[in-house]
């Protein structure tokens, strides 16, 4: 079962469960081979407090790993690029990142080693590596990226994970603090502390993580630079990622559990990696190749692959599933690996829409009563048809938020329709128009459906960043998308003749 979080009736987030998988993501192949100390790095932000490490006397025969050869089978390579929606066929985008790659590993202290990259097709920003130097770098993180030198910061952080033996040492402590506390709980017959031991250890491997990360990255740098490129590319991209989360959070939506999931503050990785930069030299030491990187992603996709539903505007469209709906004026949507979750620009409603399991012969009020974690109001169940379909709905009233719900039955499928009001005013009215605007699909416009793509222009004299910006087809904020895109600050202006990217149909 998935967890979906919206806005929960007694305060800011509740998890509400679902079956299903919907689209193929990141987030539990991530979560799954750092458990198993396989991922050298998953490139995101872990902010928060982090525990003192646990005072741990580890025994001599506690297991020990070492090297390259605990990596990843081909078994476990295949099931991590089918998890990420297969391999992304981009020849050109390949093709520089295998040379920017070969070209960091000459520089490292390790250049013996062999490295192979794999470009994924998902749209989520992410880049990680096995101990067995196998690298993984996702489209969406190549869309993000705005030359040579930033990639290239990219693979020599994760190079670094594998040079550093990071996930070597990450599992070994694991295995070993797992064997301390069952030592203490079994043999000393101590199970509170065992138990007290165990929760340690966690934070301990927290901390442990969050250190290789800044390490990686000091590393990375001092990398990127004896490769010849420009050093000060970490922090570019490092800051290009931290705008891109803000006009994510800036919609209060949850978005996908992209790089920023799991590594320390992003703040403090850019100041980490300008210092390291500046006591390297000035900018303009190395190089960024800016025009060879653009050539090469010129034309890539970028976001949502068709299969897994699209947005276009307010529309959300889904051919696997043969569904499309339209939110109310006001609300912006975001398509996420596990729902369609949408709000209003001030936060104060929020919407979610997926796929729930039901069983032969089982009601919609109780499959809606099954997925709510919260009180239904008594009284407030109602069957009725719903755009032509079977449905019930039903209303539920929190401290916080009212929530009008929706169980609505298509063929074999049953899909789950939220939308929640800040306060106790009753959201029906915006609710009854988005649940009687789902409907099937035409055949005909699921087959004409096409992924966004990212092309290279080139700037007229007396355009600017606004008039570049109104090419752009994305659901909201063209400007500022444009401006991340592009690694500009706002109200920066453009060069005629320059190179930049949009994104267009």
């Amino acid at each position: 079962m998935v967890s979906i979080v919206i806005p929960r009736a007694d305060g800011p987030s509740l998890q509400h469960r679902r079956g299903g998988s919907r689209r193929r993501g990141a987030g539990p192949v991530c979560a799954a081979l750092l458990a198993g100390g396989l991922l050298s790095g998953c490139i995101g932000d872990q902010s928060g407090p982090v525990a003192q490490s646990a005072a741990v006397a580890v025994p001599r025969e506690a297991p020990r790993t070492t090297g390259r050869e605990r990596a990843g089978s081909d078994a476990d390579h295949a099931k991590l690029v089918s998890s990420f929606g297969g391999e992304y066929r981009a020849p050109a985008s390949l093709r520089l990142l295998t040379e920017v790659t070969d070209r960091l590993v000459r520089a490292t202290d390790r250049p013996e080693e062999t490295y192979a990259v794999t470009l994924l097709d998902s749209p989520v920003i992410n880049a990680f590596a096995l101990p067995n130097g196998r690298l993984y770098v996702t489209r969406g993180l190549l869309a993000l990226a705005s030359d040579t030198s930033e990639i290239a910061a990219v693979l020599a952080h994760e190079i670094a994970h594998v040079t550093l033996r990071h996930a070597t040492a990450r599992t070994e402590l694991a295995l070993r603090s797992q064997l301390v506390s069952k030592v203490v709980a079994d043999v000393l017959n101590d199970p509170a502390t065992g138990a007290q031991l165990q929760d340690q250890s966690k934070f301990a491997l927290a901390r442990f993580s969050r250190d290789q990360e800044l390490e990686a990255d000091g590393v990375g740098v001092r990398t990127l630079a004896r490769a010849g490129y420009d050093p000060f590319g970490a922090g570019r991209f490092l800051t290009a990622l931290n705008r891109t989360t803000a006009l994510k959070t800036g919609t209060g939506m949850a978005g996908e559990p992209d790089m920023l999931a799991t590594h320390p503050g992003t703040a403090e990785r850019i100041t980490l990696v300008t210092r390291a930069a500046r006591l390297i030299g000035a900018p303009g030491l190395g190089v960024d190749e800016r025009a060879r990187y653009l050539a090469a992603v010129d034309g890539i996709a970028y976001g949502d692959n068709p299969g897994d539903g699209l947005v276009r505007g307010r529309r959300f469209l889904h051919p696997g599933l043969g569904i499309a709906f339209e939110v109310p004026e006001g609300f912006g949507i975001e398509n996420t690996r596990n729902a369609v979750l949408g709000t209003t620009g001030e936060g104060s409603r929020r919407l979610l829409f997926d796929q729930v399991e039901s069983h032969a012969g089982q009601g919609l009020d109780e499959v809606l009563k099954a997925t709510w974690n919260d009180v239904i109001e008594p009284g407030s169940v109602e069957n009725r048809m719903v755009a032509g379909n079977a449905g019930v709905t039903a209303l539920s009233r929190g401290k916080d938020w009212t929530f009008r719900l929706a169980a609505i039955r298509m063929g074999e499928r049953t899909f789950r329709m939220i939308m929640a009001a800040k306060g106790g005013t009753d959201p029906d009215g915006a609710f009854r128009r988005w649940t009687e605007s789902l409907t099937a699909l035409d055949p005909a416009e699921a087959r004409a459906l096409r992924p966004l793509r990212l092309v290279v222009v080139t700037a007229a004299p007396g355009e600017t960043a606004e008039t570049l910006a109104q090419r752009m087809v994305v659901p909201d904020k063209a400007l500022e998308r444009f401006l991340v895109l592009n690694g500009l600050e706002r109200g920066a202006g453009v060069r005629a003749g320059q190179s930049y990217k949009v994104v267009v149909e």
